[in-house]
């Protein structure tokens, strides 16, 4: 078990062995059509996914600060009660993700160098609980020691191996995605994103993928930005977008996992379970992809593979975003489909 599959590798193989879980081949390709239609006028776009109140608005060396320490965070937040750690700042109250967002903003506003390591390195928790309080002062973030520890991991290997500054893990890179994942994941633990399955050692890479994902995104495809390789990325494996693919019948669970999933059993962070729930997500993702693709060939003469936001461009990022965004849009009908429960820092 020397060797170990990279996302996409990682999917396949685990689709293909899977138990609890198919993949329907009729709904890909529905969804694949949607897809096309949804790009066609420009509902997916990297534009519009760039369109965030909560990050930055500069596209500078503070903005890649602030990018790292929100990914290195990106984890769980779901509650097991029936009240949500939610966060309002500016007049607008945010949850999961968001809140997230919006905390460290408020933290930075309050005089927090929240973004610096030689701060969050040191962190205490007594500042990180204040950092991260909620409207409600009896919900706190999910798993705020595992985020302390996060962040004096992340700092400290910052300050000694990249002289402060996760730019310099960037340009070390040389504009590869591929090659920037490697370098968070070799050298930041919490990143590694990986378990055992029947025989071989898988990963997902949620969050380092995500980070990168974000830093194509927020930079538009450009400076810190630009990726020639960007589509070297899976989507981000986590847990709500597996509960849109089994809403749209993509993936499909047998009677033994939908039962734990709605009597809200915790699944175990590698189990087997919860690791055909992520690696057929992400599978299921790359089959619409190619779908799409496929069909966009015969609709237009050149598909660009490059960063023109104008140009018909299909790649996982964009799938996940879209199917991530669905969820929060009709956040009612698709909870009739329970989400897989995990207390895990990858996801």
């Amino acid at each position: 078990m020397d060797i170990t599959l990279s996302p996409r590798a990682s999917g396949k193989y685990i689709s293909s062995l899977a138990k609890y879980i198919k993949i329907n081949d009729g709904e890909v390709e529905k969804t694949a059509l949607k897809v096309v239609d949804l790009l066609q006028n420009h509902t997916i776009s990297l534009s519009k996914i760039s369109e965030d109140d909560l990050c930055p608005t500069t596209s500078d060396e503070e903005t890649i600060n602030w990018i790292f320490v929100v990914d290195t965070l990106n984890f769980c937040f779901w509650s097991s009660g029936t009240e949500n750690w939610n966060v309002t700042w500016k007049g607008k109250t945010y949850s999961g993700y968001f809140a997230l967002c919006a905390a460290i903003n408020r933290a930075l506003s309050e005089g927090y160098s929240v973004t610096d390591p030689k701060f969050y390195s040191q962190i205490s928790i007594r500042d990180l609980k204040t950092i991260f309080r909620g409207d409600n002062e009896l919900i706190s973030i999910p798993l705020l020691n595992k985020r302390l520890d996060c962040l004096h991991e992340i700092g400290l290997i910052l300050l000694e191996k990249f002289d402060g500054k996760f730019s310099n893990c960037v340009l070390s890179s040389d504009h590869s995605a591929k090659k920037l994942l490697q370098v968070i994941v070799d050298n930041f633990p919490c990143f590694k994103d990986e378990s055992n399955y029947k025989g071989k050692r898988v990963s997902f890479y949620k969050r380092a993928q995500i980070l990168i994902g974000d830093l194509w995104t927020h930079f538009k495809g450009k400076n810190f930005g630009f990726f020639n390789d960007i589509e070297e990325l899976t989507m981000f494996a986590d847990y709500r977008v597996p509960q849109v693919l089994a809403y749209f019948n993509i993936l499909e669970y047998d009677e033994v996992l939908m039962d734990k999933l709605k009597k809200g059993v915790i699944l175990e962070s590698g189990c087997e379970e919860e690791v055909e729930i992520r690696g057929c997500t992400i599978h299921a993702i790359e089959l619409i992809n190619q779908k799409v693709k496929g069909i966009l060939t015969n609709v237009v003469e050149n598909i660009s593979e490059n960063n023109d936001n104008d140009a018909l461009v299909c790649n996982s990022i964009l799938l996940d975003h879209y199917f991530w965004n669905y969820r929060r849009q009709h956040r009612t009908e698709v909870e009739n489909i329970p989400f897989h429960k995990t207390l895990s820092v990858y996801y």
